[in-house]
C-alpha cells in the first residue's frame, strides 16, 4: 500500500525531494511513439519552460530536472522560510500568476479600497495560498495539470494521463543530494537518449553547462553565482561560514563528477579512469563502485527515503516508524 504524503515529505527532516511523474497510458510524453509514428517532441521544451516558470512562482528551487519519453524527473528544495517571510501582496502577486484569484484579492493587489469584510477574506486566503506556495504537490499538481490537458486535446481524449500520483523520494543529507541530481542529469545516457551531458536535451545539467559556456565565453568576474542561470538552485561551492544561499557543491567540481559519470556508464567501463575520480567523492567518502550503482539504480535502491543510515534513522524515529526503511542501502552506499 502506498505512504501517505505526509509520511514522505517532512520539511522538518529535509526541504530536497526527488520527484518523478510516469504517464499512465501507452500515449508518449514527449518524443516520438514508434507504435502510431507521431511526434510529441514539441512537449520537452513545454514541461521545461513551464517547470522553470513554476518554480519562479513557488518557493521551490529546482535542483535537477529532466524530461524523458514518458516520465520527468526534478530534485526540488523547498525555501519554506522565505515563504513565510514575503508579504501578503507578493504572496497574492504570485497566486495571481497561477489563478485568476477573487475580486477582493484582486482590489487588494492594486492598493484599492476593500471593506472590511472583504480583508477578512483576503487575509484567509493569503493563508491559505501562502501554505500551498511551499508545498510541493501543488507545484506537481499545477504542473501535471497543464500537461495533461494538452495532451489530451493533442491526443484526442479524456481520462487520466499520469500515473495515480507522483511518486516523492526525501533526500535526508548532502550525499542523497548529490546522488539524486546526478541520477536525474545522467537519465538520457543511461536511456541511450543521449551520449554526453552537453547533448542531453531537456536537462538541468545541459542548461548548466551551457550557460556557463555562455558566460565564462564573455570573460565576467569569475564568482560562482555569476555562472549559473537563474532558473536553478545555485551551487554555493564548499561549505564555509557565512554559507551563502545554494547547494553546498562546487559548480565545476558537479558538471566534471555528472561528464565522468556519464563516460563510465556510456562505454560500460566501470573503473577503468579512476584515476580522474573527481575529488567531490573522496571529499564525501563515497567510493567509485557505490557512486555508480548510485547513480545508475537510485530509484531502484531507495523507495521514499535516501540518505545515512543515521538520517534514516532519525527520520523513522519522527514518525513513530519502527522499520528503518532503505537501511540496509544506506549502509552499504553511504556508510
Amino acid at each position: 500500500m502506498p505512504k501517505p504524503r505526509k509520511l514522505q515529505i517532512s520539511l522538518e527532516a529535509t526541504p530536497f525531494y526527488h520527484c518523478v511523474s510516469r504517464c499512465v497510458r501507452r500515449a508518449y510524453l514527449c518524443g516520438n511513439d514508434p507504435v502510431t509514428g507521431r511526434s510529441y517532441e514539441h512537449r520537452r521544451s513545454l514541461i521545461e519552460t513551464e517547470l522553470l516558470r513554476l518554480a519562479s512562482i513557488f518557493f521551490i528551487d529546482v535542483a535537477a530536472f529532466a524530461v524523458m519519453s514518458n516520465h520527468f524527473h526534478v530534485v526540488l528544495h523547498v525555501d519554506s522560510n522565505a515563504a513565510k517571510k514575503a508579504t501578503a501582496k507578493d504572496i497574492a502577486n504570485r497566486w495571481h500568476q497561477l489563478y485568476k484569484g477573487t475580486e477582493a484579492t484582486r482590489k487588494f493587489i492594486e492598493g484599492e479600497f476593500i471593506e472590511p469584510h472583504e480583508r477578512n477574506q483576503v487575509d484567509s486566503l493569503i493563508d491559505k495560498w501562502r501554505s500551498r506556495l511551499f508545498n510541493i504537490s501543488w507545484l506537481m499538481k499545477v504542473l501535471n495539470e497543464k500537461i495533461a490537458r494538452q495532451a489530451n486535446k493533442e491526443d484526442d481524449c479524456t481520462g487520466h494521463f499520469w500515473e495515480s500520483r507522483y511518486k516523492s523520494q526525501a533526500l535526508l543529507d548532502e550525499k542523497a543530494v548529490l546522488s539524486a541530481m546526478a541520477y536525474v542529469d545522467l537519465n538520457p545516457i543511461r536511456a541511450a537518449m543521449a551520449t554526453t551531458p552537453e547533448s542531453s536535451d531537456h536537462t538541468s545539467i545541459k542548461l548548466r553547462i551551457e550557460y556557463w559556456k555562455k558566460m565564462a565565453d564573455k570573460e565576467l568576474n569569475d564568482h560562482n553565482a555569476d555562472l549559473q542561470p537563474k532558473s536553478l538552485m545555485p551551487f554555493a561551492g564548499n561549505l564555509r561560514q557565512p554559507m551563502p544561499r545554494g547547494l553546498i557543491f562546487n559548480l565545476i567540481d558537479y558538471i566534471e563528477l555528472v561528464d565522468w559519470t556519464g563516460r563510465i556508464i556510456r562505454d560500460d567501463k566501470r573503473g577503468a579512469i579512476n584515476s580522474d575520480t573527481p575529488p567531490i567523492l573522496q571529499r564525501l567518502d563515497i567510493s567509485i563502485d557505490h557512486w555508480i550503482e548510485l547513480s545508475t539504480k537510485f530509484e531502484s535502491r531507495f523507495k521514499g527515503i535516501a540518505g545515512s543510515a543515521q538520517s534514516i534513522k532519525t527520520l523513522c524515529a519522527h514518525f513513530g516508524l519502527t522499520k528503518q526503511i532503505n537501511r540496509s542501502s544506506s549502509t552499504l552506499l553511504y556508510g
